[in-house]
């Protein structure tokens, strides 16, 4: 068997590439095109001395491998067993075995270099004479624990990674090791492979979102895993390629144990022939007992449950044990276990529904926090967002769907929020038309404690029948609940009354209220458990697991064509939660507070401020001020500020008066001028020019609900100074806010989004997806090991 691999940074040479540049002329015209330059020149004359920069080397590197492939292939007419590169290599692996064409190869290396080059005051350097155990340990009790392991080169020839300083600093310490034969401090402007890369990381991945890979049709053995790239993960693995180690020598030792190997070093140079050469002396192979043959081990072979299985991580000889708790090994008496990737995690089925990468939603916060920027932003990093709509006029919800429409017109998600009303029912429908004529095909419905006819008639228009006979929903509900009774009202089909009403109202055909007895009311759930928003304080691990029951049995029940998907929202601001809520079964998770404190909340600078500084017990319940009277509460920051104390100092009143007369005069005026700023008659007519003239009416006969009224002003008081920044009016701000936000602070607390004003939502997003992906694999891994 042949394997050809191929070299990464620090191979170039002038010169490189010789005469394949005019052998394949038209290959090399596509890249001068993408490039912007000549690579021809850049190669074989360098004039500029560019050639050691790290954005021209990785492409110069890609175009010379991906040549001397093509010219290798043709001149021997076939292709190798398997294929492996070293760092940038890997790319030129993927082209080999097709998961790319030239061109698109040149793209991504074009942009990694560019993403790579931009890290600077980072450093190299290559240990030569310890092993992996003898550097760590050394690290270790020399307390150099920010410096990582970047490539395992060979047994004894490993590259150690971090800040520059700290590098030089390191190689005294090495130098003065018996074993070590030399410390050689590598020209490289960043520290590669490490930690030190997650920005490029990041904007890596949102790069790679725009792409899609072919199938393998070679084995490729990922730098990441030292194993065979699963088809599913090649996205996943580029991405994490940037921040992990190169397992050059656990890669080379496992196409060593497929038995007679005969490695291929194409393109630039020889360095991997000899650090090839120099593994067979110091290692084993990897025996093929050892490791996964092909095929050895499929998810459905597994003694757990098929949902569990997209969590099993990729080990070496692991036992599992089967139902009878007996110990029960596979093939070769080992079992290998996949990684997982953030592309893998929730729902396949919602990802696609919503046209978007991860099972990840950024929830709606009222009078447009979660803006029109915001939802763009996540739209264009194919996410979700949901514009909040709470507390907007029609007129402002307008043009903020025009706004969007226009800036996402290239199919990406995007969702309106719909906040119920129950003081104007009529409220809902006229927004609900709104969407309709601009043709918002997701809803996201929030402190809903029914299904009402606006919801109805919006998840009826344009229902069908497909060729098939299957029911067509073009618009799509995600339901934010917090009690299982309202849950079963959106697992359920549209209540017969309201159907029948707006039949008889000819707000909806026949044909749609005959379709709407097969369909439940929402396409997904969302279970929110404490958070900012409208709560109950539900626990997330006891209310997912019962909507996700609840779920099953009214699927049972209903028999739908189309299973309703369970989220999770609620407290979701690290990767230990996010990670539960997956583990729990969640299908995809919504966050909230945590975008309230970023560049793209449309809230002041003072609110944001306050936000960056909380912690997990800032935080505390009040009245909600739009379901006053009902008691419902939301969960709002309380480090600094009035606001909760005399929220709920008013709801107390209301409920023990009937009327402002019956309140003694001393609470009365502590209200009025320090709470309000005014007396209760200006407050009163401000809000006439508010309310209905039904409820003013209502007002005029009932001092209980003219009470109402006016403590209900407060709130919207309040969410006013909030927005607007007020400097002397601080200490009332309402600031809806769950405890998720505190958490968040703590996690990134000495990184770059320490500060809010680096913080987008998109780049929280990809972090805690690509985290929650390697907290499962190591606690996964962990639990796997503690089992052997």
């Amino acid at each position: 068997m042949i394997t050809y691999v191929f070299p990464g940074q620090g191979s170039q040479s002038k010169g490189m590439g010789g005469s394949l540049f005019d052998e394949f002329k038209e290959l090399a015209e596509k890249a001068d095109e993408i490039l912007g330059y000549s690579i021809k020149q850049l190669c074989l004359e360098d004039t500029d001395s560019k050639l050691g920069e790290t954005q021209y080397t990785q492409p110069a590197l890609y175009v010379v491998n991906a040549l001397g492939y093509l010219k290798k292939v043709q001149d021997t007419g076939k292709e190798p067993d398997y294929v492996a590169g070293h760092s940038l290599g890997e790319y030129n692996a993927l082209f080999a075995a097709g998961a790319f064409d030239f061109t698109t190869g040149l793209k991504l290396v074009q942009k990694r270099g560019q993403l790579m080059s931009r890290a600077v005051g980072g450093g190299m350097g290559a240990v030569i004479g310890l092993n992996e155990e003898q550097i760590s340990d050394a690290l270790k009790k020399n307390n150099m624990l920010t410096i990582d392991i970047a490539n395992y080169n060979s047994p004894t020839q490993i590259v150690i990674s971090g800040l520059r300083k700290e590098i030089e600093d390191a190689q005294p310490v090495f130098e003065g090791m018996k074993d070590v034969q030399m410390f050689l401090l590598l020209k490289t402007s960043g520290a590669f492979h490490s930690r030190y890369m997650q920005e490029a990381r990041r904007e890596f991945e949102i790069f790679l979102q725009d792409f899609t890979f072919s199938e393998l049709h070679i084995p490729v053995i990922s730098n990441v895993y030292a194993r065979p790239y699963k088809q599913f993960a090649v996205k996943q693995n580029l991405i994490e390629q940037i921040t992990q180690p190169v397992k050059w020598t656990e890669s080379i030792r496992y196409l060593m144990g497929f038995g007679e190997m005969e490695f291929v070093e194409i393109g630039s140079g020889n360095v991997l022939t000899g650090l090839i050469r120099r593994i067979k002396r110091e290692a084993q192979p990897l025996l093929l007992t050892d490791i996964e043959c092909k095929n050895d081990v499929k998810k459905d072979d597994l003694s757990i449950p098929p949902e569990r299985a997209s969590f099993l991580i990729e080990t070496e000889t692991v036992k599992i044990h089967n139902q009878k708790g007996n110990p029960e090994t596979a093939k070769g008496n080992n079992r290998t276990f996949e990684g997982i990737s953030s592309s893998s995690l929730g729902s396949a089925a919602f990802k696609k529904d919503y046209n978007i990468q991860y099972p990840y939603i950024t929830g709606a916060m009222y009078r447009g926090i979660a803006s029109k920027e915001m939802v763009i932003k996540m739209g264009k990093a194919k996410m979700m967002g949901f514009l909040g709509t709470g507390g907007l006029n029609v007129s402002q919800i307008e043009a903020a769907i025009q706004y969007i429409q226009k800036e996402l017109s290239e199919g990406q998600a995007y969702g309106m929020n719909l906040l119920h009303n129950p003081i104007d029912p009529n409220k809902e429908e006229e927004i609900v038309d709104l969407y309709l004529l601009h043709g918002v095909k997701t809803l996201e419905a929030a402190a809903f404690i029914s299904i009402t006819p606006a919801l109805v008639k919006y998840r009826a228009k344009g229902m069908r029948r497909n060729t098939q006979g299957e029911v067509i929903a073009l618009n799509r509900i995600i339901a934010k609940v917090s009690r299982p009774e309202v849950a079963e009202a959106f697992f359920s089909p549209a209540p017969e009354r309201i159907v029948a009403k707006l039949l008889a109202e000819k707000k909806i055909t026949e044909e749609e209220a005959d379709l709407l007895k097969v369909i439940p009311m929402a396409d997904d759930i969302c279970a929110e458990a404490d958070s900012a928003g409208h709560t109950d304080g539900g626990v997330a691990s006891a209310l997912i697991p019962a909507m996700i029951t609840l779920r099953d049995q009214m699927m049972r029940k209903y028999q739908y064509q189309k299973k309703v998907r369970v989220g999770a929202a609620g407290g979701i601001g690290t990767p230990e939660a996010a990670a539960a809520a997956f583990i729990m079964g969640a299908d995809f998770i919504v966050t909230g507070s945590i975008n309230q404190c970023t560049v793209e909340a449309s809230t002041s600078n003072n609110v944001k401020d306050l936000l960056q500084q909380m912690n997990v017990q800032d935080t505390d319940y009040a009245p909600a001020g739009d379901m006053f009277e009902l008691g419902a509460k939301i969960q709002v920051l309380k480090k600094g500020l009035f606001f909760p104390i005399r929220a709920n100092k008013l709801y107390e009143l209301y409920r023990r008066y009937n009327s402002l007369d019956e309140i003694d005069e001393k609470t009365k005026v502590q209200i009025q001028e320090k709470y309000f700023k005014k007396s209760f008659s200006d407050v009163y007519q401000d809000i006439k020019s508010f309310y209905p003239t039904e409820e003013i009416e209502k007002a005029e006969r009932n001092p209980k609900h003219k009470m109402a009224l006016i403590f209900r002003w407060y709130f919207g008081y309040s969410t006013r100074l909030a927005l607007g920044g007020s400097e002397e009016n601080k200490v009332d701000y309402q600031i809806h806010c769950g405890p998720a936000l505190g958490a968040f602070n703590q996690w990134v607390k000495g990184t770059d989004l320490e500060d809010w004003k680096k913080r987008h939502v998109d780049v929280i997003a990809v972090k805690l997806m690509n985290e929650t992906v390697e907290l499962l694999n190591q606690r996964y891994k962990k639990f796997l090991e503690n089992c052997n």
